[in-house]
Parts: structure tokens; C-alpha cells; sequence
């Protein structure tokens, strides 16, 4: 498994797994390990290491499943993950139904350790293992035509309690402009810590675009489409005044009843300091010339 693409994290801030699954001693590591000093990183960065296992599968978002954090990991083990077949179609040369073990036979798997910013101004650093997006779409040849990047998620009532409820217009829908979809920085997740993704983070594969408010980064992924459309998404579709296309984390753009500019770190301790919300999450050096010349109030 190859390592790259950690921004300012590196292996050395992922926590050992003894370590991790001892959480007295994580969180005691955790708080600790919040200054710069020593570090040798750049002003702009803390010194962060990844979330436990605990706080990555237990707290999260994954509606389908119930709207309550921890409503996912009580949940999601209904849903079945195998087979899994990826529908890939629209704009490109070789559409069609792609097995998950077919994808992964002819992808690189990487760690990439990336913070995670929610849009409720909660956030994770989150040890990811998965392939670049732009390699799966290589496998189904993207057209000149294409623009954009329509996802899907998996919809099976029967094994999602919460898609009985019409919190948002089922099956859940996300998208991307081409050129974000085709950044080394945007992967397919596969896996957390070096093991099988659960079910509850979005198993067998997830989109992971760590630039983003994490509502973009969809959850068992069943179809990609690629248009010279911009498409819907679930959010936008259902409040466009708070749930922009773009969705990029800005901490001068805030949410119209919350503030974005600061956020709470999980697993930080119950009186850790809310810090600083960093533009693009601070991946602005790789990511900001995607939008040059772009209004980011407007486009948000």
C-alpha cells in the first residue's frame, strides 16, 4: 500500500493501534498533542493525529440510517455489501456495470491521513485507505464532453431504516465538477485505518474530497455518471440558500444559523478550545487555482 498526499500530516502523526484502541490513552494523546511547538510544521497547521477508530465509526452522519450520530453504527449493518456493482455511464467510452472486486484488482491502494470537516463546524482527522477517483474514471474512458460528475448512493429501504422517513429526496445524489473530480487530492475510500470501511462510514467505497464540507463526500457509491450538466445534489436540492453546488470549506462563508469560522474537534477532550477553521480546510495550496476568479460567497 503506498503512502502519499497527507498535506501537512504524515505517518508519523497516525496513531498507533495499540494505542488507539485504548482510549484513555488516546485522548490523553489527543489533547497533548494540540501545540506547534517542536513540530517543525508550518504556522498554518496543528499538530493533529487521526481520530480512534471509536470516534470515526461511531459519530457520523449517514441519514439513511437514522438522522441521530450514532443512529448509523446501530444501523448499518443491515446493509448487504457484497457483491457490489458500480454503474458507470453517461459521457464516456465504456460504460457499464463494474464489480467492486474488478475495480479493486486494477487500482493502487493508498493511505491518505485527511482532515474531515462537517458542515455542523464539527471535524476529524481521518487516516483514509482508497485510489484517486481519476483512476476508476480512466477505467471507463471520460469523454471531451464531459463536465461534471453525478453520484449516487445505494437506496434499499429495507435495509435503510431512515430512507422511510423524507428527511431528503431518496436515493441520496452528489456531484462534482470534472476538474475537482480529476484532483489527486479526491479519492474513493475503501477502507479506515487499514481495514474494510464499515458500513456505517459508507462500505464497500465512498467518495473522499477532503477540501469539502463532508455532506460531498457520498456514501456507498452505486452509480457514477459523467455530464456536461452540472447535477443535482441532495442538500442543494433540498435548502439551495444553505447547501451550495460547491460546498467548499470557508470560514468567511458562514452557514445562515451557524457560524463557519471556527470548528469542534472530536475527541479532543470535553473542554478543548474550538480552533480556527482553515479556507479549503487547508488544502488551499493544491486546490485554491481551481477556483481562481471565482466569487466564493456566491458560488459557495
Amino acid at each position: 500500500m503506498a503512502y502519499r498526499w497527507t498535506n501537512t500530516l504524515s505517518a508519523q502523526d497516525v496513531t498507533p493501534e495499540a494505542v488507539f484502541l485504548n482510549r484513555r490513552q488516546l485522548i490523553a494523546g489527543a489533547v497533548a498533542g494540540l501545540g506547534l511547538a517542536g513540530t517543525g510544521m508550518p504556522a498554518r497547521a496543528e499538530t493533529l493525529e487521526p481520530n480512534s477508530w471509536e470516534d470515526i465509526t461511531t459519530y457520523n452522519n449517514y441519514y439513511e440510517f437514522g438522522t441521530d450520530k450514532g443512529d448509523p453504527a446501530r444501523n448499518a449493518r443491515m446493509l448487504t455489501t457484497k457483491p457490489w456493482n458500480v454503474t458507470i455511464d453517461g459521457l464516456v467510452d465504456r460504460p457499464g456495470d463494474y464489480g467492486f472486486d474488478e475495480i479493486m484488482a486494477q487500482m493502487t491502494v493508498e493511505e491518505r491521513i485527511y482532515r474531515f470537516r462537517c458542515v455542523e463546524a464539527w471535524s476529524m482527522v481521518v487516516p483514509w485507505n482508497g485510489f484517486e477517483l481519476a483512476d476508476l474514471l480512466a477505467l471507463a474512458g471520460v469523454q471531451s464532453g464531459a463536465r461534471y460528475v453525478a453520484f449516487e448512493t445505494v437506496l434499499r429501504r429495507e435495509e435503510m431504516p431512515g430512507t422511510r422517513y423524507p428527511v431528503l429526496d431518496w436515493p441520496y445524489v452528489e456531484g462534482l465538477r470534472l476538474d475537482e473530480a480529476l484532483h489527486p487530492l479526491t479519492i474513493m475510500a475503501t477502507g479506515i485505518y487499514g481495514r474494510d470501511i464499515p458500513n456505517q462510514n459508507g462500505a464497500p467505497l465512498r467518495l473522499v474530497v477532503p477540501w469539502k464540507y463532508g455532506f460531498k463526500s457520498i456514501k456507498s457509491v452505486v452509480r457514477i455518471t459523467l455530464t456536461d450538466t452540472e447535477p443535482p445534489t441532495s442538500w442543494n436540492r433540498a435548502n439551495p440558500r444553505e447547501y451550495g453546488f460547491y460546498s467548499n470549506v470557508n470560514p468567511e462563508v458562514d452557514h445562515p444559523r451557524w457560524s463557519q469560522a471556527t470548528e469542534r474537534v472530536i475527541g479532543g477532550g470535553l473542554f478543548s478550545p474550538r480552533r480556527p477553521t482553515l479556507m479549503f480546510n487547508g488544502y488551499g495550496d493544491e486546490v485554491a487555482g481551481l477556483y481562481q476568479g471565482m466569487d466564493l460567497a456566491k458560488n459557495f
